[in-house]
């Protein structure tokens, strides 16, 4: 049996539930010289040296498939056990800790942040124990805790987008409506898990005339949520499209695999549609925004694909000299701009040029408020 001290987000038990696999045996312990600090610009905390501090924590312990559960958890971030000598009820025990591999591996801690447990689990908690479930299921599909590592960040916006799906409410105005407790989920696997993942659903569900249908068998390819912005000039009356190669479109058998597009990108963890919006016409334009309009919330193709886009018209200065290469490089993306006039837009919506859902939903719904912009504007 190994016994190992937490003071960060194992200490919030559902989460260490999901990544051990079960219950553990877990007493309250002190590490003295030691303090909880708030990672800067990151939700998770680090131990730093600090006289006559003193960290508070748990001490669990683990053995066989949960110590490996958490080992492979922890190495996902770069972390490895180390020991320490921690005080459990003003008695000193030798036990371990996982603390970062290479020295300054955590991060600059926020000066003055100390972290707080109860903060996190209030905005981080649910998120986090979604996110290790997927983890897991990595682990169990063969991935190394290094590949995990990388996808972490797309992970965790997966888990967002599943919170944010079960905390829609739409107006039901139509429709007979049922709720997920109509649905059967029979078996559940993941065959495929990169950046994206692909996901093998087997359900049944309770039929229109109150009968239950056989098992049906689904493949549903899980993309967290997108935002899209189609920038706008009222005073100039021109929007701005962005070029890239599509590999949807390329494999689609498309002629010509490189599409012109609103602004678009994954909603981070943590991060609010707006903010995405933002940031995204930034990295991709090279433009800041001004107002933003809501279009519409909406399932791209809901059949076979989990995923939720929101888009958004943003009013923008969009003179002739605003084109040019964009594009995140840290993403291999190879962007061109392009300024494009009202008639010129229109003629493009009418003649197929916009192959785009998200740029046809947004540029119809610029049809029917331009007017009202250009007045305001």
């Amino acid at each position: 049996m190994t016994e190992i001290f937490l003071f960060g987000t194992l200490c919030h038990a559902p989460l260490r539930h999901a990544v051990a696999g079960g219950e553990l045996p877990a007493r309250p312990a002190v590490l003295p010289g030691c303090a909880v600090a708030q990672v800067r610009g990151a939700s998770w905390p680090v131990l730093v040296d600090c006289a006559g501090a003193q960290a508070e924590g748990l001490v669990i312990e683990a053995c066989g498939e949960a110590l490996a559960r958490l080992d492979f958890y922890e190495a996902c971030f770069g972390y490895v056990r180390q020991p320490v000598t921690v005080e459990i009820d003003g008695q000193a025990r030798r036990v371990e800790v996982w603390r970062p591999e290479a020295a300054g591996a955590a991060g600059a801690v926020l000066p003055g942040g100390r972290w707080s447990l109860e903060d996190w689990a209030r905005d981080w908690g649910d998120l986090s124990r979604i996110a290790a479930a997927e983890v897991m299921a990595q682990r169990a599909g063969g991935a190394t805790a290094a590949e995990v590592g990388q996808r972490y960040w797309m992970i965790c916006a997966r888990a967002q987008s599943q919170i944010s799906a079960g905390a829609w409410q739409r107006p039901a105005l139509a429709g007979a409506n049922p709720g997920r407790d109509a649905v059967e989920l029979v078996e559940r696997r993941q065959p495929y898990t990169k950046f994206f993942t692909v996901e093998e659903l087997a359900i049944r569900h309770r039929q229109f005339d109150g009968t239950l249908s056989g098992v049906q068998e689904r493949a549903v390819f899980r993309v967290a949520d997108a935002v899209t912005v189609l920038p706008y000039d009222p005073r100039r009356d021109r929007i701005l499209l962005v070029e890239q190669i599509r590999l949807g479109a390329f494999a689609h058998g498309d002629a010509h695999p490189w599409l012109l597009e609103p602004v678009a990108g994954m909603i981070d963890a943590g991060e609010t549609p707006e903010a995405a919006a933002r940031r995204e016409t930034v990295e991709e334009a090279g433009l800041t925004l001004g107002e933003l309009h809501h279009v519409g919330r909406y399932y791209p193709s809901p059949g076979g694909i989990a995923q939720v886009m929101i888009s958004y018209v943003g009013i923008a200065d969009l003179p002739d000299e605003v084109t040019g290469l964009g594009g995140h490089a840290g993403e291999g993306e190879d962007i061109l701009s392009h300024v494009v006039e009202w008639e010129t837009a229109c003629a493009m919506l009418k003649g197929g040029d916009m192959a785009n859902a998200p740029l046809i939903l947004s540029f119809q719904w610029l049809v029917m408020n331009r007017d009202r912009l250009r007045a305001s504007g």
